[in-house]
């Protein structure tokens, strides 16, 4: 189980807007759960957002009116009997605050009142709800989070995955067909911000050192690539002082070693061994790069966790756990470590 105080560490550096000052104070408390803590960081950033102002977009509306506004729609004029009324249905654009990303803090934020967060917390979030009067509200179930985003909606952009980590990670549906909160997001969900962390957290914590997650290329002799899968990688950690590179694939899972039969043997996950070979193996070196790989899985409860160094056809190839029940500080004394692998 990680910690709620250490959630918040790795939302800060899977978003750096975190760090601003403005969620200092957020920081600073203590949460029971992980819907109280997410809807803290979404109460402040809703804060920020509507000083700013908040989005509007063009939204197509279509209604009968008695002074004709924007297109005429004769045949549903028509078909709906207004004329008798002495109007005409209209289609015409009204520049609105009931854009999509607001539609989705609104679902977010009445899905949180129903949470087990305190009532401080609640009564926060019904005072931002009167700043969203006219927004609609989804289905929390079915929402489209493919957002595009340019200068005007920029600094939606952590509100929203805040309103994904909420939605997706911590709402279930029951047996019968209710929901609720979650104390702790779902494996999926954890999986993805472990990811986003640790490459958040070189990219801050060590700007002397490249991090970035590229596609990986198949090495292919013939060009020919179609049907192939992308290889998209977790991490790179690239040293172009040194000539040094370390591929890591982070892994969140309940279980880190599987079962093997007839003995039932604990051994490496071969998927993933698989995996990290490939990815290590198809990398673009440049003449007197070494690339190495590694396996990097956040700790559970289990007795055995994988932990080991394998040179594999001229590569190293490892497999370790990050411990992430522990004080942050410890956290990052791992990740340092790491990290001192491509100097």
């Amino acid at each position: 189980m990680i910690p709620i105080r250490n959630i918040y560490y790795m939302l800060a550096y899977a978003f750096q807007v975190l760090h601003e000052q403005g969620y200092k104070d957020v920081a600073a408390e203590d949460f029971r759960n992980t819907a109280e803590l997410l809807a803290a960081i979404l109460c402040k950033g809703v804060s920020v957002q509507i000083k700013r102002g908040l989005c509007r977009q063009y939204i197509t509306k279509e209604e009968p009116l008695a002074s004709p506004r924007g297109k005429l729609e004769i045949g549903e004029s028509i078909k709906t009997q207004v004329l008798r009324k002495k109007q005409l249905v209209c289609a015409y654009d009204e520049f609105s605050v009931n854009a999509y990303t607001n539609r989705i803090i609104k679902t977010t934020m009445a899905v949180l009142l129903r949470a087990d967060i305190t009532k401080a917390r609640k009564k926060e979030i019904r005072k931002l709800l009167v700043f969203f009067d006219g927004v609609d509200t989804l289905d929390a179930h079915n929402i489209n989070w493919n957002i595009q985003y340019d200068r005007n909606n920029q600094t939606y952009r952590m509100i929203i995955e805040i309103c994904r980590f909420v939605l997706k990670g911590l709402l279930q549906t029951t047996a019968d067909g209710s929901t609720r909160i979650m104390d702790y997001a779902d494996d999926m969900t954890m999986a993805k911000l472990y990811e986003k962390f640790i490459l958040g957290y070189y990219q801050r914590e060590h700007p002397d050192i490249r991090a970035y997650s590229p596609q990986i290329a198949w090495q292919v002799t013939d060009g020919y690539r179609t049907l192939l899968p992308t290889m998209q990688s977790d991490i790179v950690l690239s040293n172009k002082k040194t000539g040094k590179t370390l591929i890591i694939d982070a892994k969140f899972y309940t279980h880190n070693m599987q079962m093997k039969a007839p003995y039932m043997t604990q051994t490496l996950h071969s998927g993933n061994l698989y995996q990290i070979f490939t990815y290590v193996k198809n990398w673009d070196a440049a003449p007197g790069e070494t690339v190495a790989g590694m396996l990097l899985y956040a700790k559970t409860d289990d007795a055995v966790q994988p932990d080991g160094d394998y040179q594999m056809s001229g590569n190293q190839i490892s497999v370790k756990t990050l411990d992430m029940n522990c004080e942050f500080a410890v956290i990052a004394g791992q990740l340092d470590t790491i990290a001192e692998r491509v100097r």
